[in-house]
Formats: C-alpha cells, sequence, structure tokens
C-alpha cells in the first residue's frame, strides 16, 4: 500500500468524511490520486485515474474545489482499493 505523507492523508480524511465535504481541492484530491494510483491526462483534458482495480475517467472541475459527485466516486475506489483514514490515535 502506498505510503501516504500528511497532506494526502489529511486528503483522504477529507474525502471520507460525513457529511461529504464540499471544499476539497482539485490539487490536493490530483495529488492523493496520483499518490495511490495511475492518472494519465487524456488529449480531452479529462483524467484516466485508476486506483485498485477500478478506473474512472474524471473532469478537472470548473472551480478550484471538487464536486459531491466526484467525492462519492473516489471514496468508492479509495475504499475498494483498501485505502481509508486512519482512526484517531492508531497513525503509526
Amino acid at each position: 500500500m502506498a505510503d501516504l505523507n500528511n497532506h494526502h492523508s489529511d486528503t483522504l480524511t477529507a474525502i471520507f468524511q460525513h457529511p461529504v465535504s464540499h471544499n476539497i481541492r482539485w490539487h490536493d484530491a490530483l495529488s492523493l490520486m496520483e499518490a495511490v494510483g495511475t492518472v494519465v491526462e487524456e488529449h480531452d483534458g479529462k483524467f484516466k485515474v485508476t486506483i485498485g482495480d477500478e478506473t474512472e475517467v474524471l473532469s478537472r472541475p470548473h472551480d478550484k474545489t471538487i464536486g459531491e459527485q466526484m467525492v462519492v466516486d473516489l471514496r468508492r475506489m479509495l475504499a475498494n482499493a483498501g485505502f481509508e483514514p486512519a482512526a484517531p490515535g492508531k497513525e503509526d
């Protein structure tokens, strides 16, 4: 499993937050996706993201933050690949 830095861990925690966080920056999400999977920017500007055995094509959001549906999709992909935020007090 990927060794995540503090910034990636914070983004992962935000993605799994309930209710869905509406302030996750695209740059942060993209950095996390690159750390845990494969990201290829397509010729049309979309991003082909593979995490674990799932691949999604994502569009860069119009503003700086990702939308609720992208958060839900990333949460699913990350969980299916075995990624989840560390429980409080369990950080190693």
